[in-house]
């Protein structure tokens, strides 16, 4: 019987609870002549998991294209023996982060943990804007610079792991949820585009904003969008990083305009928090009148920058590709129709491994429909794996 919403919640909450940890500092280092090169950090054992997490660094390109180095976390499970093959590696790319000690390298590592139970290898990147470019805005849903991180950390923690004499078999898993949906899909044009060696068996993305024009459009027509920080931080991150030097009293009105440095630049709220502080899920309560358009010049420049970013155009997938799509038809933080574009895209592509999971799958009180759909989208992705693994699912 498939474990509920409820269960799961419950099983995450004993997982944190019960953690218990050991770090080992500067463990390793791969060094090349004058080049920069990834390295462990630091390692984290969790006893009451039974799952060593090893931080990294390693080399890749900021949103703009200058040289930076990035940071990223691989958990392995006690299950998984040095010189034994692990099962495979799964490429996790996390959801929307705010506060600086949530990235994976700093985090609870709640799905990581999750994971460990089966003789699963995790790659999670931090993204430009987290760990070790904290101190940096964050590339807030610029698909094509978070695929670059994730594809870059996935390169570097294969050799990595070489180096520390662990083996897998030649099962890559590609992930996430929201924006890491996002990013997941941005990981299969990435791949398809510039790595033709890297081989993805299976892609599972759950309600990703793939279509952001579109999400913006439905948000003026319904002027409600479920977590206000995230239309706010698309705004920014598109602002900052496609220099459209939008100042800030033509995107936002107070009291959001007054803090935009403390509520979200700080990094210091989590995203709860800061959509507690904005205090209204209407969007006329902290986006000014400028935005509210779609016909006005500053409007239609965002929307420019935002549609240069569109996963569901413009690009031409590998028809071989495998690819989950899961989106609960309740949620009005990314609305369904940003899963339904995509996934008509695909198919107008010739690719026809690609599954559409839509239904409703509810909201409550406390939960959003949003979050309401993490739970069934991690154990059916889980179940999809386990039949390609041919083992019994962990979670169900």
């Amino acid at each position: 019987m498939k474990t509920t919403l409820r269960s799961l919640i419950i099983i995450i909450a004993l997982l944190l609870a019960g953690t218990s940890c050991t770090r080992e500092d500067d463990i390793h280092a791969i060094t090349e002549d004058n080049e920069p090169t990834a390295y462990i950090t630091d390692s984290i054992y969790y006893q009451s998991i039974g799952m060593t997490a090893y931080n990294f660094v390693y080399p890749s390109v900021d949103p703009l294209g200058n040289p930076v180095m990035l940071s990223g976390t691989i958990t392995i499970g006690d299950s998984v023996k040095r010189h034994e093959n692990a099962l495979g590696l799964i490429l996790y790319n996390h959801f929307t982060i705010y506060r600086a000690d949530q990235c994976p390298s700093r985090g609870e590592l709640t799905i990581q943990k999750l994971i460990a139970k089966g003789k699963l290898i995790t790659i999670s990147p931090d993204y430009y804007g987290f760990g070790h470019t904290d101190n940096y805005h964050q590339a807030y849903c610029i698909s094509r610079a978070n695929a670059q991180s994730s594809v870059d950390a996935l390169l570097a923690a294969k050799q990595l792991l070489k180096e520390m004499d662990f083996t897998w078999n030649d099962y890559l898993f590609n992930t996430g949820y929201s924006q890491g949906a996002q990013t997941a899909i941005g990981v299969v044009r990435l791949v398809d585009e510039k790595y033709p060696n890297i081989d993805i068996s299976y892609t599972f993305a759950g309600a990703g904003p793939y279509d952001i024009p579109e999400i913006y459009r439905q948000f003026l027509s319904s002027s409600i969008s479920g977590m206000p920080s995230t239309v706010i931080s698309v705004l920014l991150s598109y602002n900052e990083f496609y220099k459209l030097n939008v100042p800030f009293d033509q995107m936002f009105i107070n009291p959001l305009l007054s803090n935009i440095d403390n509520w979200i630049f700080s990094k210091e709220y989590t995203r709860e928090e800061i959509d507690a502080l904005i205090g209204s899920l209407n969007i006329e309560d902290y986006i000014a009148p400028t935005l509210l358009d779609t016909t006005t010049d500053v409007s239609q420049r965002l929307i420019r920058a935002m549609d240069d970013d569109n996963l569901c155009k413009r690009w031409s997938p590998d028809r071989n590709q495998r690819i989950y799509l899961f989106h609960n038809t309740q949620d009005i933080t990314v609305p369904v129709a940003a899963t339904v574009n995509l996934h008509h895209f695909l198919l107008g592509q010739g690719l026809s491994n690609v599954t559409l999971d839509t239904a409703d799958y509810g909201t409550t009180e406390f939960i959003p429909a949003h979050e309401m759909g993490a739970a069934p989208f991690l154990i059916h992705s889980i179940g999809i794996m386990c039949d390609m693994l041919g083992i019994t699912p962990w979670v169900r």
